[in-house]
């Protein structure tokens, strides 16, 4: 029996620690948690994590220096960063470091959900989101039913992905940050529009999965 991928939580913060672990867990994931960076480089070896969310700001230092010392030990572990800045230098201060992705707080953990995925099967492990016969390629950005490919455009592939990793309701306002993440003023009849043409493909393609508009919430694929 395969099991699921297991992630490495370094995060200082208890609430957000808690919050992760039970989130990524409900979207497929095993999840093992940490609060310092000395902590993470203890346990890394024995826990063998697919990979690692690493807060930047730890009590005992910068997460970015905790990725060198996880690289210098020999571990290719794929590691996303989490951090309250955003800058373009500090993103790539983030790579230059040895990371492989960079979630900025706040943030959706649909996203981070979709990054995880993308780092694991870039990493040879299978980042793919499945959903009975419909699976998304998280690196291709691109959506298979039994092996046939959908015609969507990247704003119907992000919903979708939001509505799969979710593996429950998903809020209008979440998938509204989901499907337009660099815009502030996307109105709420756009989503129901692009959900409507995501829906009519979904249900010309046989064997997807549909989509559910849950009153007053959202909508959800199942």
């Amino acid at each position: 029996m395969v099991q699921e991928p297991l992630i490495m939580v370094v995060e200082d913060d208890a609430r957000l620690r808690s919050l992760l672990a039970r989130g990524l867990r409900r979207a497929g994931f095993r999840a093992e948690t940490v609060g310092t960076g000395g902590e993470a480089l203890q346990r890394l070896g024995t826990v063998g994590p697919d990979a690692v969310v690493l807060d930047v700001r730890l009590p005992d230092g910068d997460g970015r220096d905790i990725c060198q010392a996880i690289r210098e030990r020999g571990h290719d572990v794929p590691v996303v960063f989490l951090s309250g800045h955003g800058e373009l230098a500090d993103r790539l201060a983030g790579f230059d470091a040895g990371g492989d992705d960079y979630v900025t707080k706040p943030f959706m953990l649909d996203e981070l959900v979709v990054r995880l995925r993308a780092v694991i099967r870039r990493a040879g492990g299978n980042g793919d989101i499945q959903a009975g016969g419909l699976r998304l390629d998280t690196e291709a950005l691109a959506a298979f039913i039994d092996g046939t490919r959908l015609d969507l455009t990247l704003t119907e592939f992000r919903l979708l992905a939001s509505l799969c990793a979710a593996q429950g309701v998903v809020r209008r306002r979440d998938l509204l940050r989901a499907g337009w993440p660099h815009e502030s003023m996307v109105r709420e009849n756009t989503l129901d529009a692009h959900i409507a043409r995501l829906r009519r493909k979904l249900r010309d393609a046989e064997g997807a999965p549909e989509i559910t508009t849950v009153a007053g919430v959202g909508y959800s694929l199942g």
